[in-house]
């Protein structure tokens, strides 16, 4: 049996062993008549008078001030594809858990039952005013870049698409890191992405926003480019800004002289061959999930100086655990109606600083997924970005 099928099996007997991974636990105690009294009627009256007269009150007197949302439609479950709301529920129980454990921020999982963009915004928008933020996940692109805009149009508190922007800083983080330890430069560095979804285009953004140079993305049909046919809105718009050079072709055609490679995709897709053809001291984040575009050991015997994985039994391990717990955990004790790009590059540099230029190495460009200072840390970027705005 190999550690995937392990853990594959043993994850199934531990769900069928706690119902679900969590549960509400009361703030208060409720044992004699004046606890009733004060903890719900005749006394809960006024607190909802106080919040009637001041809305900004919700944020002390209830727990929206420390409670996230976590919403999928069941679209793009892991690597399941549109497998439903109900089977996705596990995977939503599970970052409620990481919000709790890594962050000290409550979060509740809630599964819509709906393909319709506009049922999707009416219905999180309906709910919003129970919560303090709003977690989208596991939403098939494009439809999640719709409803994610929409929502932050109409909502008064962050709506952040963890999918998009959650994988797009830690993968920031890491990059700033590895080029900081091969000794290229900022601002000429040649990127290529492998995957358009929502996690490519949000990565190449956020890169291209911070400066590493020219960015290339790659869908199925090869290199996004200005004037190129068969792409969606979002694609086209991130052609238009991406691919100066405007190259044409495969992937294999692309990554020829890039200075690193960011896989979203799908596994086995990048030779030892194609990391050969790379520039000097190539970087290769191959974070397709469980198995990558090129396995790591591969990728170092064709040269390459820093390898990171989405995998946890992989040094360098590009996981969002880094980022949603700290995000949240800031924008919400500062009280910040969104989550700005702003925040997002000062999240990306806060961890990134995490490894001192003395710990920094090939097998160490990233924080470890565990390491529980990480959402402080964070936290405090987004709260300072927040202040400074």
């Amino acid at each position: 049996m190999d550690n995937t099928q392990n853990t594959n099996e043993r994850s199934l007997a531990l769900h069928e062993k706690l119902h679900g991974k969590i549960e509400v636990i009361s703030r208060a105690e409720a044992k004699t008549s004046d606890d009733l009294a004060v903890l719900y009627t005749p006394g809960v009256a006024e607190p909802c008078r106080a919040i009637a007269a001041d809305y900004k009150r919700s944020w002390d007197l209830t727990r929206r001030g420390n409670l996230v949302a976590v919403i999928t439609d069941g679209t793009a479950v892991l690597g399941l594809g549109d497998i439903g709301p109900a089977a996705g529920m596990p995977v939503m129980e599970g970052k409620c858990l990481l919000f709790k454990e890594f962050g000290g921020v409550d979060a509740f999982p809630l599964c819509i039952d709906t393909h319709d963009v506009n049922e999707a915004v009416r219905t999180i928008y309906l709910i919003s005013k129970s919560f303090g933020g709003i977690n989208l996940e596991d939403i098939a692109a494009p439809r999640c870049f719709e409803i994610e805009r929409r929502l932050k149009e109409i909502c008064d508190i962050p709506v952040f698409h963890d999918d998009q922007h959650g994988t797009a800083i830690v993968t920031a983080a890491g990059l700033l890191n590895a080029v900081k330890f091969t000794g290229k430069r900022m601002g000429e560095l040649k990127i290529v992405i492998s995957g358009a979804g929502a996690a490519g285009i949000a990565i190449g953004t956020m890169l291209l926003r911070m400066g590493f140079g020219n960015v290339i993305c790659c869908d199925r049909g090869g290199a996004l480019y200005r004037g190129r046919e068969n792409m969606n809105a979002s694609k086209s718009e991130f052609a238009q800004m991406s691919n100066t050079g405007i190259e044409k072709g495969s992937l294999a055609d692309v990554m020829v002289g890039a200075d690193a490679f960011v896989g979203v995709s799908a596994p086995g897709l990048v030779t030892q061959q194609m990391v050969e053809s790379m520039a000097a001291d190539p970087i290769v984040f191959a974070q397709a999930n469980p198995v990558p575009e090129i396995m790591p050991e591969e990728a170092r015997a064709a040269g390459a100086a820093v390898v990171a994985t989405g995998r946890s039994d992989y040094p360098n391990q590009i996981n969002n655990v880094l980022v949603f717990p700290g995000i949240f955990k800031g924008a919400l004790r500062c009280h910040a109606p969104q989550i700005t790009e702003e925040m997002e590059v000062a999240a990306a540099y806060a961890i990134a600083s995490l490894v001192s230029d003395e710990q920094l190495a090939a097998d160490y460009v990233i924080p470890s997924a565990l390491d529980k200072s990480v959402a402080d840390v964070v936290a405090s970027a987004v709260e300072s970005c927040h202040n400074r705005g």
